[in-house]
């Protein structure tokens, strides 16, 4: 991802999802100086932009898996934006529980759809059933908060710091070559 130049210095860099979401890790890791402004919906981190009130933002358009991460891709080709960079960034997922949860109490684990995606075969052979929610970031913080040992999330492992969880599994993910392709996207100029 591209530095800023001295005129620009650090912006705001919008993205869908809760701190701790792999989109938020993805702004951490590839934009570190500038602030990672999170919005519920991907609509809501391209109106960011669109408006003014983030100068860029990261969103995931592509993933090794399951393809093409709708309706993020469709939003972003809709919107015009211009494209200013990508990285392909490897997706390691955690299944994420209350700190005194063991892996045999969790009976739900809850996440963004396209995450669910990529494990739906490990879940599967856990006999534990998916609940789709808007976010992974969100998903860890809605198990802390519920305070069930039968509910998980499925999240980055660093969401577990983020919200005080515990890893209760790494590497949850079907295929070990799991990666997403973010674009970082900056507004049309003129």
């Amino acid at each position: 991802m591209t530095t800023p130049t001295e005129d620009e210095g650090p912006g705001r860099v919008a993205y869908q999802g809760a701190p701790g979401a792999f989109s938020h890790e993805a702004c951490l890791d590839l934009r570190p100086w500038d602030e990672a402004v999170g919005y519920e919906t991907f609509q809501g981190a391209i109106e960011a932009l669109l408006s003014g009130d983030c100068q860029s933002a990261l969103i995931p358009v592509e993933n090794s898996t399951i393809g093409v991460v709708e309706p993020a891709a469709s939003l972003v080709r809709e919107a015009g934006l211009t494209v200013v960079s990508e990285a392909w960034r490897p997706i390691r997922l955690a299944l994420l529980g209350l700190p005194e949860a063991r892996l045999s109490d969790i009976r739900t684990a809850e996440s963004h759809p396209v995450a669910l995606q990529q494990c739906s075969k490990a879940l599967g052979e856990m006999r534990i059933a998916s609940v789709e929610v808007f976010d992974t970031g969100g998903a860890a913080a809605a198990v802390a908060e519920a305070g069930d040992v039968t509910r998980a999330a499925v999240a980055p492992a660093r969401a577990a710091e983020v919200y005080g969880l515990s890893v209760l599994r790494n590497d949850l993910q079907d295929f070990s070559d799991n990666r997403t392709r973010f674009v970082l996207l900056s507004a049309p100029q003129g």
